[in-house]
């Protein structure tokens, strides 16, 4: 090959290689034209998606078209701000938080919720539920919701309890027993105890009763009864008594295992006792002698102390009278004894007398209006009561 051909292929390269630069430059030129034309038309925003800030420039329209050009799906429940339809102005704030689905428990029933709030405050409001400050939740109301999104309520409610002798009424929430005396800071003493067992459930309206049961040894100086000894007499007329011996009552130390509850004992045992001093025996002399009266129409008898008596009668139904004389005689069984009633200190009981107009009879009686020198004399009837009236007679005291 000649060198002119050479020459003119090597041109004709060289040509066809600048042409193509030329050509690559040009559309490079555009690209980077349209390039900075298309972003240049973008709009600067700002989102905060979920707490995060991110810088972005779009063609979108709207709030709503910049969201889904974020590949972010929107539910009913999240909270937009602002609006969806708002349009977008350069610089515009967006901001997205999605809603959470929230269990919340109140006394074992379950209901679930969506939400955007953090604070457990802010959620129960939001769900319609309220609290108050004796009922138990899960986690304070200030606090942020815990990462398992379950809030558990238990409402309280009122029961009463009983301290020893103090009633009051208290609230609580569904517990044992043992563990609501615990919220009461209701100590229990070795002793006491709880009308319920401790392992029970309370409910509404229950009556938890504490038994303070205490248990206390006191010493107490108290004195003895005296023995009492009867010996028979035949000079006292049967039903009478003497004294023939004073007693007296003795001294003797007890100690007594005492149980109080709520205050009040409900046992008292004797532990032990000493004798302090040793009581004395009373001695009574008991009347055997037994007074019989008969019908007499015997004369005066020419012995026996005399004397004038003022003399009224009586019968054995008389109002107020027993029917049995001082002396223990039947006088309705027997209404024709000679008895008459004395005053003992002038006719001693027993004694055997006459009485002017009406015979032998026996002092075996006594009454309230028979005081000094003054007797009743027994009759069958009243109208021989009436009959007999009131005289003076003359009385002989017999031996």
């Amino acid at each position: 090959m000649s060198n002119q051909s050479m020459k003119s292929q090597f041109l004709g390269s060289l040509r066809s290689k600048q042409t193509g630069i030329r050509v690559l430059s040009v559309v490079l030129f555009v690209s980077v034209i349209a390039f900075v034309l298309y972003h240049g038309t973008k709009t600067p925003v700002t989102l905060i998606a979920n707490g995060e800030t991110s810088k972005l420039y779009t063609h979108a329209t709207t709030v709503d078209e910049l969201l889904t050009a974020q590949n972010i799906d929107i539910t009913n429940y999240d909270k937009v701000s602002p609006s969806l339809s708002t349009k977008i102005d350069s610089g515009m704030s967006i901001e997205w938080e999605q809603a959470k689905e929230i269990v919340i428990s109140v006394d074992g029933n379950q209901s679930k919720v969506w939400t955007t709030e953090k604070v457990v405050k802010n959620i129960l409001e939001e769900a319609n539920i309220e609290v108050t400050e004796q009922d138990l939740v899960s986690q304070s109301l200030d606090t942020e919701v815990g990462a398992d999104n379950k809030i558990d309520i238990q409402k309280a409610f009122q029961l009463t309890l009983v301290d020893g002798k103090k009633e009051r009424q208290v609230w609580s929430t569904s517990t044992t027993v043992a563990n609501f005396l615990k919220q009461q800071e209701i100590q229990l003493g070795e002793s006491d105890r709880v009308d319920k067992n401790l392992e029970d459930v309370i409910t509404p309206n229950d009556k938890i009763a504490v038994v303070r049961v205490e248990k206390v040894t006191d010493v107490v100086e108290e004195s003895v009864d005296f023995p009492i000894e009867r010996k028979n007499d035949s000079s006292l007329l049967k039903g009478k008594e003497k004294v023939v011996t004073e007693g007296k009552k003795g001294k003797v130390e007890r100690t007594y295992n005492i149980v109080k509850e709520n205050g009040k004992v409900v046992s008292k045992k004797v532990a032990s006792e000493k004798i302090i001093e040793q009581p004395k025996t009373k001695v009574l002399s008991v009347g055997t002698k037994v007074v019989t009266a008969k019908v007499s129409r015997s004369s005066e008898p020419n012995s026996g102390k005399e004397f004038y008596v003022e003399a009224t009668a009586y019968t054995p139904h008389c109002t107020g009278c027993s029917g049995i004389s001082a002396a223990g005689l039947n006088l309705r069984a027997n209404p024709d004894m000679k008895v008459i009633a004395v005053d003992p200190r002038i006719i001693p009981l027993g004694t055997k007398v006459w009485v002017e107009g009406y015979g032998n009879a026996v002092a075996a009686d006594t009454g309230g209006a028979i005081k000094g020198n003054k007797i009743d004399v027994l009759v069958p009837t009243k109208s021989e009561a009436y009959n007999w009236g009131r005289k003076k007679v003359r009385l002989k005291v017999l031996k």
